[in-house]
Order: C-alpha cells, then structure tokens, then sequence
C-alpha cells in the first residue's frame, strides 16, 4: 500500500537470467540457448573506437543477447548500447533485483506495490524473431513459461505471471494457451507488431481470440525496440532515439486499429485488452479519428467487423497505461474515461525512472482520491478480471482472486 492506496502494477519486468535457458529448453533446441555476446568487433582498437565513437571511445559497450551467434537486437548502434550500459550500471541493485522473486518482493515493499504483473525482458526478443522458425519461437515461450511459473509461486498471491504465447504458427497457439492455463496463468502478453506477415487481426489467430475470450484470459499488449520483426519507425530511422520514440506509441496505435479492422474486439466481445508503455496522450486522437473521420466516411468498407464508433469497442473492452508526465494527464484521462486506464512502473528497464511511483502520487490533487484509486487499483482488477463489466464475478486463479478480490466486508483485501 502507498499513502493510503492499494497498488497494482500491470507492467512489471523480469529480467531473465542467462543460464536458465539450458535448464528449461528441451534437450534438441539446447543448442539455440542465447548467449551473451561482445557488441564491439573483436580485433577493435583505440584508433579505430576513436573515429567511431568519439568522446564515447573509451567507454565500455554491453554485451547483447545472440543466438548461435547473432545479436537478436536489431538495429541499434553501439553509442545508444553505451548510453544504456550507463543508465544500467547506476541502476545496478535494481536490475540484479528483477532477476529473483525476493528481489521483486523486496522492492515492491520498498515501493509500496501490493501486487503485480510479471512480464518478460529478453524472452520476448527470442519468441518474437521473425527470422526464427516456428518450433523455436514456440520452444522460447513455453522454456519462459515454465521458468516464470515457478518465480512466481515464491509469492502467487502479488506475482501474477502473464504468459508469452509464440504467434509463429497460428495454429499452434490454442494449444499453447491452453498450456499455459494449465500452468495456472489467466493472462498472456503479445506484441502488437505483425509477425510472418500477419496482424493481431489476421484470420487465422480467429481460434486464438475465441480461446482467450472462452476462458476469460486478459490480454496485455506490450511493444520493445529493436525486435527482428516489422516495427514502426525501424526501416525509416537509424538512431535508437527515433526508433524508441517511435515504436511504442505507433504500434500501440495500429495494434488497437488491426483488433477493430480484423473484427476481433466485434467478434469476441468479452475480449478484454490492455494496452502497456505506450502512454495514453494518443488515444484520444486516434479515437477521435477513427470515430469521426474514419468511421464516418468509411463504415461500409468495414461492414460486419465494426458496427459502431470504434471508440465505443475501446470504452467496453479495453484499457490504457498512462505515464505519470504526460502533458495535459487529467484532460486525457477525463477523455478517455477515468475507468479505463492503468497503472505501471515498467520496472526495472532503463527507460522508466525507479521514482515513477512517486511521480504518480504528485498527480493525485489532479487526478483526485477516487481517479487515483480507481487508475491503481480499480481498473487493473476489471482489465485482469476479477470481475466483468457488469460486475459479475468471473473465474481467475484462486490466488489472483485472494490477492484482488474486495474482502466479504466490502473493503479492499491487502495481498
């Protein structure tokens, strides 16, 4: 609890320990475990750093994640692996602290985050290679899945594990989820970028989305740069900056757009999808768009897969993670709903400050009691299921529903 307020984080990050891969890939796909690999060339010299790096030259350049060799980051220049390398080492404790599940309890207490979302860090570089074939993407994700299941029964009661389903194979993907809700996880995460050519919305994931709806599992979109998959702003900027910049809030966008235009938010209408680091400034204007520009000149092109104003699918079905600085917040989130928007501290990854708690109860005159409590506690319990729209009560894991679930005295249970 913080000043008062429960805290449910849904986008918090495991950082995946190397060695683990061995012990949990089966024994003909051990061979594809990543390693970690030195980014700069191997017969490299001051001279030759000196021209190619400048005033950066004598600074030291993180070893990246590759498989057989190759890096699974793609397009990232050894200055922006350098700025990172140095954001990391002053981060070092906590970045060493997502690694175990003492850790994450530890800095939750520290942070007062009673419970929260586990999501992956590197599994998702491997399971999303678009380059990769099908048996290993899948391989990835059920090695994680297994290695994430067992962090998370340390404390299943605040660690809820969200599972990584490979969408190399469509067909493939209702088996995989249904191992995983074996494995007790009720929520899976996806990345929003196509992959072997297919969008969120293509046909053939229809079986996946009807799955996810039938068994009440939550999903959680989450875009990362640099993955070996179509990404926006990656074939027109070389820079980690323009990429960054891009590829969260743009995938973010076109995801929402590939569930309403492939008829997945119409079809599967208990669907229920968040929508992580991607900030929630945009929404508004893609919704507005979609609604009054789009919608209102184009609605017989998309007959039978949008039948209304595309931000009222969003307004029933889906939810967004704000950031705490985002200009004009309390106008955004007034606009967007205050019941449809979340909270997460993208812990431990570089890009998201270790104060962002703090940064967010600075907003609290703004946001007021009631929007602050609903935005931390509230609405991630309608987007992870705890109970539907209406209010009816729905089936997740019983220690989800011990750890989320209002207590028999109509308060907020502590997990």
């Amino acid at each position: 609890m913080r000043d008062g307020f429960r805290v449910l984080d849904v986008d918090r990050h495991v950082m995946e320990p190397v060695g683990m891969w061995p012990d949990y890939l089966p024994e003909e796909m051990r061979e594809y475990a990543p390693r970690l690999v030195p980014f700069a060339p191997v017969d490299d010299t001051i001279h030759r750093r000196v021209a190619r790096l400048g005033e950066h030259a004598l600074l030291p350049v993180p070893h990246l994640l590759a498989v057989q060799g190759q890096v699974l980051m793609r397009g990232v220049s050894e200055v922006a692996c350098i700025e990172v390398g140095l954001v990391a080492e002053r981060r070092r404790r906590v970045l060493a602290a997502a690694e175990t599940s003492r850790g994450h309890l530890d800095e939750m207490d520290a942070t007062g985050v009673d419970a929260a979302v586990m999501l992956p860090t590197f599994t998702q570089l491997l399971v999303h290679d678009d380059t990769a074939p099908a048996t290993r993407s899948r391989a990835f994700a059920k090695a994680y899945n297994q290695w994430l299941s067992e962090f998370c029964s340390a404390d299943s009661e605040r660690l809820l594990g969200a599972a990584v389903v490979s969408r190399h194979d469509p067909e493939a993907m209702v088996e995989d989820l249904e191992q995983a809700l074996r494995q007790g996880f009720r929520a899976v995460v996806l990345r929003p970028n196509p992959i072997g050519g297919r969008t969120l919305g293509h046909p053939s994931l229809q079986a996946f989305w009807a799955a996810c709806e039938d068994a009440d599992v939550t999903v959680l979109v989450h875009e990362g740069t640099h993955t070996r998959a179509p990404t926006a702003g990656a074939e027109r900027f070389e820079s980690h900056f323009a990429q960054h910049a891009c590829s969260h809030p743009m995938e973010g966008m076109m995801a929402l757009l590939a569930l309403l235009v492939g008829g997945v938010l119409e079809d599967h209408r208990r669907l229920r999808v968040g929508f992580l680091e991607s900030g929630c400034g945009w929404l508004p204007y893609w919704l507005w768009r979609l609604d009054e520009v789009e919608y209102a000149q184009h609605a017989a092109e998309v007959r039978g897969r949008i039948c209304r104003p595309p931000s009222e699918y969003f307004r029933e079905q889906c939810w967004i993670a704000l950031e705490p600085d985002e200009a004009l917040l309390p106008e955004v989130v007034r606009d967007i709903g205050i019941d449809r928007v979340v909270f997460g501290t993208d812990f431990p990854h570089p890009d998201h400050e270790v104060g962002i708690v703090d940064r967010l109860m600075e907003r609290r005159p703004a946001l007021g009691e009631e929007g602050l409590s609903a935005i931390l506690w509230d609405n991630p319990r309608r987007l992870l299921g705890v109970h539907s729209h209406a209010g009816a009560s729905v089936a997740p894991t019983p220690a989800a529903r011990r750890a989320l679930s209002p207590a028999s005295d109509g308060s907020a249970r502590e997990p």
